[in-house]
């Protein structure tokens, strides 16, 4: 079941010019960075959209899945952005803030007049205008895609980070508190990508 664009149509009649929906990854993750990600589509492509008719919540959605609508998404919406707060950035002003920085990063490059932003957090956008709607990725056409987004290039990251720092097994897990990850860190002690704020026994 395709979910519903009817609120970003709803804001187009409504006189609005540019309106993107934003999704953040990784905020409960041990290791790695917390990535946020903004989707626009015009109202043609809300309208015509078939070719996006399985878009959903990304943790909805096997990687099979994801991995496929990652680049379908990118090509037949008008603009993307994928963007990281690092775990140096998290551990130094903490989860809640770096969550703000990460939404303010895609704000800055993507420019909308209204974001549509998962979640209950609040942003503070001095040109434009920020509504939050909770579990957005479940509800909201352009949030679930933005999901999509942030995760599959998170992923690709953590993947990139196994390589690196082999023993942690974060191509897996992606760097979440699993059995396995606190296994590995209780073995090895953390990596240099690990959030030593936060709590890693």
């Amino acid at each position: 079941m395709s979910i519903s664009c009817r609120l970003e149509k709803k804001f187009y009649r409504l006189g609005y010019k540019k309106i993107a929906g934003l999704d953040e990854v990784g905020r409960g993750a041990l290791a790695g960075p917390i990535m946020a990600a903004g989707v626009v589509f015009s109202q043609r492509q809300l309208t015509n959209r078939k070719i996006l008719k399985e878009v959903n919540d990304s943790k909805k959605l096997t990687a099979a899945k994801r991995e496929k609508l990652f680049f379908l998404i990118k090509k037949n919406c008008q603009n993307w952005v994928v963007v990281g707060v690092n775990h140096k950035i998290i551990d130094r002003v903490g989860i809640e803030k770096a969550n703000h920085l990460v939404f303010e990063k895609v704000l800055r490059k993507i420019k909308p007049d209204l974001a549509l932003i998962d979640g209950r957090i609040k942003i503070d956008q001095k040109k434009g205008k920020c509504q939050s709607i909770i579990k957005g990725d479940q509800k909201i056409f352009s949030i679930a895609a933005a999901s999509i987004l942030a995760k599959v290039t998170r992923d690709h990251l953590m993947i990139k980070l196994d390589k690196k720092y082999p023993g942690y097994n974060l191509g897996k897990h992606k760097g979440y508190g699993t059995e396995l990850h606190y296994s590995n860190l209780k073995k090895h002690g953390p990596c240099t990508c690990h959030r030593l704020s936060f709590r890693l026994k």
